[in-house]
């Protein structure tokens, strides 16, 4: 009875020092989200202030509003939103595609056409934005959504996330379906997809952030205001002059409420889809 008690002692011992720890670091890594809103109310003398304030003496909303008509923010919003809302669609379809071909179906070359995706992973985009700039511009696409949208539009990560989720769904479901007569496509549509909801609302998560998120790319193929994106327009506040830091981090709050709110929404089949993809294949 006495080391029963002692054994339970020593369990419940170690999960609040586990959940100690855990707090610690998850309060470790939201301190720049945390000074980021903080900034953005402070006053210009206050923001680099020793000892740094994390509470302003006077909330400077005016930061808002300055960086609301610094630059046509609401161009910027609407472009980022739109970019990151059908380039994430187009590629999570792409990608369910072409991982279903990988996972269920059988051809000649097929591992060795899937190695050569991943390998693309391994080539940073710096590499790609001169050839893919040349391409873009041959189809004179530059300043238009296409440029923003079609290039990227098959993602690696995609593929292998989808893949992999693919393949942990029963053979017995693959011979049920061709016994019955199903096409390849409905099987698809109305087996395989059901059941992958949350592999491709994480698929979707991943490439709507990547696109939200993109400065390069964007900076090189637009040039005029109307078809500028969030990430640019945060750019914009830094010049030979210094950064305007309230407006800025204002500005970053405001761009990190829409990735917050979609989030929020596909937060538990994101957890799901993330714990149930294993490394099979």
């Amino acid at each position: 009875m006495i080391l029963n008690t002692r054994r339970t002692v020593k369990q419940f011992d170690a999960k609040k020092l586990l959940h100690l720890l855990l707090i610690t670091v998850a309060v470790l890594m939201n301190l720049p989200f945390i000074w980021m809103i903080s900034t953005a109310f402070k006053a210009p003398d206050e923001v680099f202030s020793i000892p740094p304030k994390w509470i302003p003496d006077q909330l400077m909303w005016e930061n808002f509003s300055n960086m609301w008509h610094a630059a046509p923010f609401d161009i910027y919003l609407l472009n980022s939103l739109i970019v990151s809302v059908i380039g994430a669609t187009g590629t999570t379809i792409i990608g369910a595609l072409a991982a279903f071909g990988f996972a269920k179906l059988e051809f000649k070359g097929k591992n060795i056409i899937f190695f050569l995706f991943l390998m693309t992973t391994m080539i940073p985009l710096e590499v790609r934005v001169i050839p893919n700039y040349i391409i873009v511009k041959s189809f004179g696409w530059l300043d238009t959504f296409e440029a923003l949208i079609i290039p990227g539009l098959a993602s690696a990560f995609a593929i292998f996330l989808l893949r992999q989720f693919f393949l942990g769904i029963p053979r017995d479901l693959d011979d049920a379906a061709t016994i019955d007569g199903c096409s390849r496509l409905r099987y698809l549509f109305t087996i395989i997809l059901p059941l992958s909801k949350p592999a491709l609302l994480t698929v979707w998560l991943f490439m709507f952030i990547r696109r939200w998120n993109s400065l390069l790319w964007p900076l090189v193929v637009t040039n005029r205001d109307e078809m500028r994106v969030v990430q640019v327009g945060l750019a914009s506040f830094q010049d030979h002059f210094g950064v305007e830091w309230g407006e800025l981090m204002a500005a970053s709050t405001l761009v990190a409420i829409p990735i917050m709110i979609v989030f929020l929404f596909v937060q538990k089949h994101f957890i799901e889809g993330v714990a149930r993809v294993g490394i099979k294949g």
